[in-house]
């Protein structure tokens, strides 16, 4: 006597829904529920009625949905707007030595322990190479190029602005409020390292609390306490 569906533990499924996957692309992602770096699939598939297995009826499509080659969990494409890790730590480098140089370029380059601050907190942030003579030539180069660097409106200049915004708006939203506050304290204390903020230091400044989406009030709020004035 054969056992029963029941008496040997498994259950019979006569019908339902099943999801045949195509591929159409791949690539590197963060995936969060590995919590690293990971490649996935992007895929698409389409539904199907089944009876005892044998697929019978279309039921329209699915996805797509990028799936982690790892861990097999299934996401919305939204979760590619997440950076990698690498691509992380590449734009957290890049937003820190942007906001030295502008600090710089608002402060001039005359004071060496200015020049030794930006140096050490870019340095700091992974440009384990980088030089005084290399951020001052640098900072004369943004001077000299017209096309990047203009003198109008403001004393921040409306390329230099535009460079902090291309550096820190895509940055921003994937720091916690701590991690934003630290790269403007990071352009403060370059610009405190030869005394009070100039004028274009705190324009500077306050452009980087703008582009990290920090409100002016918190921002105001930082730059007094880190010079050590009371709020």
């Amino acid at each position: 006597m054969l056992p029963t569906p029941r008496a040997s533990g498994w259950k019979l499924r006569v019908c339902g829904i099943r999801t045949s996957w195509n591929t159409i692309g791949d690539g590197e992602f963060f995936c969060p529920d590995c919590g690293g770096d990971r490649n996935y699939r992007r895929r698409t598939g389409r539904r199907r009625f089944t009876v005892l297995g044998v697929p019978l009826l279309s039921r329209g499509v699915a996805g797509p949905v990028v799936e982690c080659a790892a861990c097999h969990a299934h996401f919305g494409m939204d979760v590619l707007d997440h950076p990698t890790t690498i691509r992380f730590s590449a734009m957290l480098r890049d937003a820190v030595h942007t906001v030295a140089l502008a600090v710089l370029a608002a402060g001039g380059t005359s004071s060496r322990t200015v020049r030794e601050t930006a140096v050490l907190t870019v340095r700091a942030a992974g440009f384990e190479d980088c030089t005084e003579d290399r951020l001052t030539d640098l900072v004369d180069a943004l001077a000299e190029d017209t096309g990047r660097f203009l003198a109008e409106p403001g004393p921040c200049g409306a390329a230099l602005a535009i460079e902090l915004h291309e550096a820190l708006e895509p940055l921003a939203p994937h720091l916690a409020p701590a991690g934003r506050e630290s790269i403007l304290l990071q352009g403060a204390r370059i610009a405190l390292a030869d005394g009070a903020y100039s004028p274009p230091e705190r324009e500077v400044l306050s452009t980087v609390g703008g582009a990290l989406q920090l409100r002016a009030a918190d921002t105001e709020r930082l730059l007094l306490a880190a010079s050590g004035t009371p709020s």
